[in-house]
């Protein structure tokens, strides 16, 4: 067989079970085996295939060793010279079966097991899973590790591979080869089955004991796992605090208690597996020595050929092998549906904020955004905002001004959708914002936050994230007006890739503060939205940068409703209007000179500032 020959065939099953089918993802199942059906949709025609296979392979398998028994009692009774001319058929069937038929159905199980499902099957399972983990809310996130989320994803779709595969080659290998075995030795004599069942009996018990503590155990140790790789990874996304603070040894210890904990679920599942294989090899001793001595002494009562205890050895032997793959087998099943179950507590969970069925897109067509009796807490017994009023009229610059936990940023989640109200409405020129996609919520809005992150990719994918379509001169443009084109000329990573072309680090890292949040001004100004957001948007700045930013910031305001939050009053202080909560509610509205005149919360807070910034009191 050629290689391309070889590479064709090698292709072809490895397209036959689509790794990233175009279904849209959907929340999946609590429980286990529902879990597990969930995500082997598609899968299954092949692991029929791959079923019929197996199965065809152990009853060849049993149909060899009884075979040889007859040979044995063919060369017991048999002339040598004549042997070979009298069993040639047969001879010639069983060489068949063993240069043609079994390799044959060998390879054909090896290509749909591993160039069709191996690969492909649990790949599906992470297609699915992230796609669906992508469109969970903000609160999920900010209640995991990303690592660990990251961790039981991935965990999670081999752990679902190996329960299925493994269920069905265990089940259907061993329940054809065991059955086949019975079937050969009790046609000698039925009593040569009696040690047999005594062995399946106590095999069972044996299993019936050990697998539920080798589950619970893995369960716990999948958890372990995922705490562990969720504090390291924890630990290299905030390096910069952790070398800041001077905290390596904190940070180290920090690991090790959650490596000692996997340490522990380590220890537990070899002590486990000590006793279980020390007690098969007992076991499996008896069986050997029960159905040989019962075999020989057939043998001398004349009531069974040489050939029978022959056979009867072999399989025994064979069944040695065989139960210590099983123990393991099924050991290694019952530790992957532990880290299945551990995996369904963080991916079957509800979508918290989800599109409706009917929803269609967002047209934006003036920019006006009202909140009309806008109620929402995060989970808490009082209430972060209770009947929240206001409307921003089309085209309208306003700057909300307010202590720590007034609600500014609430306001802005909100507007983003990133939590749904509890009560009330939020409208878009008139549009409820429940009731659109998210997505083409989000494409109409731009957004510059005080934290910027920035993915670790190239500079050029960061500024064309909100505008993938852009052309080379609008990305340029975007820099140029961001004041980004100089320090983003100058750029080189440790690949060589320079310019827009040199990847930033995780969430940004080899870039300044500063840097970042240009990078950030670019990728709004780039992307044009009619609604805009400037939460601290120069606060990374230096004032000179800042001054030469604000110009084109002023000019990307323009035709746009603006929403601003500043700790500095003086940068929103020239906005059309500035919107004072408190406690979630508006207590004062109105321009920077009217609201001065009235002397109340906003007077306060502009003659409590310090260097221009916003304080406590």
């Amino acid at each position: 067989m050629s290689k391309p020959l070889l590479q064709r065939l090698f292709s072809w099953f490895e397209g036959k079970l689509d790794p990233f089918p175009t279904a849209e993802p959907q929340e999946p199942p609590r429980s286990l085996v529902a879990f597990c059906l969930f995500y082997t949709r598609g899968a299954w025609p092949w692991l029929s295939v791959a079923a019929v296979l197996m199965a065809g392979i152990a009853l060849a398998e049993v149909w060899l060793f009884s075979f040889l028994g007859s040979i044995v009692d063919w060369l017991s009774v048999q002339d040598p010279d004549t042997f070979l001319q009298d069993q040639a058929w047969p001879l010639a069937g069983m060489a068949a079966v063993i240069l043609l038929l079994l390799p044959v159905m060998i390879l054909a199980n090896s290509l749909v097991t591993y160039q069709t499902l191996m690969g492909n099957y649990p790949m599906r399972i992470r297609w699915l899973v992230h796609r669906y983990l992508l469109r969970q809310s903000m609160a999920f996130y900010q209640d995991e590790f990303a690592g660990r989320v990251a961790t039981k994803l991935m965990q999670t779709a081999l752990a679902v591979r190996e329960c299925v595969i493994k269920l069905i080659d265990v089940l259907n290998y061993v329940t054809i080869y065991f059955l086949g075995t019975l079937l050969v030795i009790g046609s000698a004599d039925w009593r040569l089955t009696l040690p047999m069942l005594a062995w399946l009996l106590g095999y069972l018990l044996l299993m019936r004991h050990f697998i539920p503590q080798l589950r619970h155990v893995a369960s716990e140790q999948a958890d372990a796992r995922s705490l562990m790789t969720g504090r390291i990874v924890d630990s290299y996304t905030n390096i910069q605090t952790v070398k800041l603070f001077s905290h390596a040894q904190r940070e180290s210890r920090y690991a090790r208690e959650g490596m000692d904990e996997f340490m522990g679920t380590v220890h537990r599942q070899m002590r486990l597996v000590t006793l279980v294989y020390t007690l098969l090899y007992l076991l499996n001793a008896l069986l050997l020595l029960g159905v040989v001595g019962l075999a020989l002494w057939l043998w001398q009562q004349q009531l069974i050929s040489i050939g029978a205890v022959a056979v009867a050895a072999g399989l025994v032997l064979r069944l040695w092998g065989m139960s210590q793959w099983i123990m393991w087998e099924l050991s290694a099943l019952f530790e992957n549906i532990g880290t299945v179950q551990d995996g369904i507590g963080s991916i079957s969970r509800p979508q918290l904020v989800d599109d409706q069925p009917d929803a269609r897109p967002l047209r934006v067509s003036a920019g006006e955004i009202r909140f009309e009796q806008a109620n929402f807490h995060y989970g808490k017994g009082g209430g972060v905002m209770a009947g929240l009023d206001l409307h921003i009229r089309p085209g309208e610059k306003v700057g909300l001004v307010g202590r720590s936990g007034a609600g500014k940023s609430t306001l802005v989640n909100l507007l983003l959708r990133f939590y749904d109200l509890e009560n009330g409405r939020i409208l878009i020129d008139g549009q409820d914002i429940s009731q659109v996609t998210q997505d083409s919520l989000r494409e109409q809005i731009g957004m510059v936050t005080q934290d910027t992150s920035l993915l670790h990719r190239s500079v050029r994918d960061n500024i064309t994230y909100g505008r993938p379509e852009a052309s080379e001169a609008q990305v340029v443009e975007a820099l140029r007006r961001a004041k980004a084109e100089d320090f983003v000329a100058d750029l080189q990573d440790a690949k060589g890739r320079r310019g827009l072309d040199a990847h930033v680090g995780e969430r940004g890292v080899k870039l300044s503060g500063g840097q970042r949040q240009r990078i950030a001004i670019a990728r709004v100004m780039l992307k044009d939205a009619p609604i805009l957001i400037l939460d601290e948007a120069t606060s990374a700045l230096d004032s000179e940068v800042e001054v030469a930013i604000q110009d084109n910031l002023n000019r990307l305001m323009e035709g746009k409703t603006v929403i601003a939050i500043a700790h500095r009053l003086s940068t929103i202080a020239a906005m059309d209007r500035l919107i004072v909560l408190d406690q979630g509610q508006v207590i004062e509205d109105g321009s920077h000179t009217e609201l001065l005149a009235r002397g109340g919360l906003y007077a306060q807070l502009w003659a409590h500032q310090s260097g221009g910034f916003l304080g406590e009191q």
